[in-house]
C-alpha cells in the first residue's frame, strides 16, 4: 500500500512564506524613496505595482507547475531559452540582482541604525553598520544559520504586528489635507515610482520555490500567490496612508531614507520613532540573512550545474566559498552608492529579470497552458515599469543607464569567459513536467 508523503506547504503556509518574504526590508526602503517621487499619489503607484505583481505571479505559477524545481526563476530561464549563452547570462544577472538587493537592504539597515547615533556626523556610521551587518551574517551562515532560520517565523510575526499596529493607530491622527490632489505631483510620477513600489513586492517569487513541497500545487500555487499579493497590497496601502497622513511631502523628502520611522513620531513621540526603527532593523537584518542564504544557494547551484566557477562549490565550515565571494562583491556597492542609487538599480534589475522570464514563458505556453494575454501583460508591465524607472532615475543619478547596461555586459562577459575557460554551462535540472489542468 502506497503512503502519501506529507507535504510541508499547504495553502496558508505558502501564503505565510510569501508574506514573510515580501514584507521585509522593501517597504522600509520604498516608502520614502518612492514617496519622494510620487508624493501622495504613491497609493496609486502601489496599486499599479500590485497589478503587475499579480500578472507576474500568474505567469510564474504556471511555470512552477510545469517545471517543478527549487531552482525557481533560473530553471524557468533555462527551460525557456535553452542551455545557451543567453540563458546563462540571465542566470548570472539574476545572481547579481540578488546581491544588489542585499546591498540595498544592508544600506537601509545602516541608515536606520545610524538614527540611534546622536553625533552630528551620524551619517558616517551608515556604511559601518551596513558592512557590519553583512559580515555578521556571513559569519553566522558559515557557522550554521539554524537558530536564525528557526526564529524567522517569530521575526515575521513581530514585524507584521508592529506594522499593522502602527497603521491602525495612525488612522486616528490622519491630516486629510495631506491627500489633497491640488498639491499632488503630476500623474506621470505614479509610473516613475513604479520600479521602487514593485521592488516592495519582489519576494512573491519565493512561493514558486516551494512547489516540490506543496500540497496540490495545481490549485494551491496560483491561489497562494493571489492571496499573498492581495494581503500585502492591503498592508502597503495602510502603511502609505499612515505615512502620508502624518507627514507632509517636504518632511517625507527630508527623511526619505527612514520615512516610516519618522511617520511614527507625530503619533507616539520619540519612542514610536525608535520602535519602528527597531522593527526596521529586525526586518532588514532578517531579509539580509534570508537573501544572503538564497544568493549563496543560487551561486552554489549555478556552479554545481556549470555556470559559475567551481570555487563557488567549495565548502567552508557549514557553507561554501560562494558566500564569501558574494560578500566581497556586496561591500563595494555599500561604499560607493547611496541608498537611493542602490535601491533604484536593484528595482530595475528585478523588473528586467522578471520581464525576460515572462518573455521566455511565451515559448513554453504548450507546456504551461497559461493564458497568453496575461503573460503578455506581465511582459509589458515589467518592461514599461523598468523603462519609466530608468528614464526618471537617469535624470537624478549620473550614468544610471550605464550602470544597468554594465550589469548586462558583465553578465554576458562572465558567461562567455566561463564557457571558454572552463567549458562550463548551466544545465536543466532533471525534472518531470506536469501539465497544467
Amino acid at each position: 500500500m502506497q503512503v502519501n508523503e506529507q507535504k510541508a506547504f499547504g495553502l496558508w503556509s505558502a501564503v505565510f512564506l510569501g508574506i514573510g518574504s515580501m514584507v521585509g526590508a522593501g517597504i522600509f526602503i520604498v516608502i520614502g524613496q518612492a514617496g519622494a517621487i510620487a508624493g501622495n499619489l504613491l497609493i496609486y503607484s502601489f496599486i499599479v505595482a500590485a497589478f503587475i505583481a499579480l500578472l507576474c505571479g500568474y505567469s510564474l505559477s504556471k511555470l512552477a507547475i510545469a517545471y517543478p524545481s527549487r531552482g525557481g526563476i533560473i530553471e524557468y530561464l533555462v527551460q525557456s531559452y535553452g542551455e545557451n549563452v543567453f540563458s546563462g547570462a540571465l542566470g548570472v544577472l539574476f545572481y547579481f540582482a540578488q546581491l544588489i538587493a542585499i546591498a540595498a537592504v544592508a544600506k537601509s539597515f545602516g541608515t536606520y541604525a545610524s538614527t540611534y547615533v546622536t553625533a552630528s556626523d551620524a551619517h558616517i556610521y551608515i556604511n559601518i553598520f551596513a558592512i557590519g551587518i553583512v559580515l555578521l551574517f556571513v559569519v553566522i551562515n558559515l557557522i550554521g544559520a539554524t537558530l536564525v532560520a528557526k526564529s524567522e517565523s517569530i521575526i515575521v510575526m513581530v514585524k507584521l504586528t508592529a506594522l499593522v499596529a502602527f497603521g491602525v493607530a495612525s488612522m486616528f491622527y490622519i491630516i486629510p489635507s495631506h491627500f489633497s490632489l491640488k498639491d499632488a505631483p503630476e500623474t506621470i510620477n505614479i509610473f516613475y515610482s513604479l520600479g521602487l513600489t514593485f521592488f516592495a513586492f519582489q519576494g512573491f517569487s519565493v512561493i514558486t520555490n516551494s512547489v516540490e513541497d506543496m500540497e496540490n500545487p495545481k490549485v494551491n500555487m496560483l491561489k497562494s500567490m493571489v492571496i499573498t499579493i492581495g494581503l500585502v497590497t492591503f498592508l502597503y496601502l495602510l502603511i502609505t496612508i499612515a505615512v502620508f497622513g502624518n507627514l507632509s511631502l517636504p518632511q517625507i523628502i527630508k527623511s526619505q531614507d527612514f520615512a516610516l520611522a519618522e511617520a511614527a513620531q507625530p503619533i507616539f513621540g520619540s519612542l514610536g520613532f525608535k520602535l519602528i526603527a527597531a522593527t526596521a532593523l529586525l526586518a532588514t537584518a532578517s531579509a539580509i540573512n534570508a537573501t544572503l542564504y538564497s544568493a549563496t544557494q543560487i551561486s552554489y547551484d549555478l556552479a554545481k550545474y556549470g555556470d559559475l566557477p567551481s570555487v563557488y562549490e567549495r565548502h567552508v565550515f557549514h557553507n561554501s566559498e560562494g558566500l564569501i565571494i558574494s560578500a566581497i562583491l556586496i561591500i563595494p556597492m555599500l561604499l560607493f552608492f547611496n541608498l537611493g542609487e542602490i535601491a533604484s538599480i536593484a528595482a530595475v534589475s528585478v523588473l528586467l529579470i522578471q520581464g525576460f522570464t515572462h518573455i521566455g514563458h511565451l515559448f513554453k505556453l504548450k507546456d504551461t497552458n497559461a493564458n497568453i494575454s496575461i503573460v503578455i501583460l506581465a511582459i509589458l508591465g515589467t518592461f514599461i515599469a523598468a523603462g519609466f524607472a530608468i528614464y526618471y532615475t537617469s535624470k537624478s543619478i549620473d550614468n544610471f543607464g550605464l550602470y544597468i547596461s554594465g550589469l548586462f555586459v558583465m553578465a554576458f562577459f562572465i558567461e562567455v569567459t566561463l564557457r571558454l575557460v572552463n567549458s562550463r554551462a548551466i544545465k536543466k535540472q532533471h525534472i518531470q513536467t506536469i501539465k497544467n489542468g
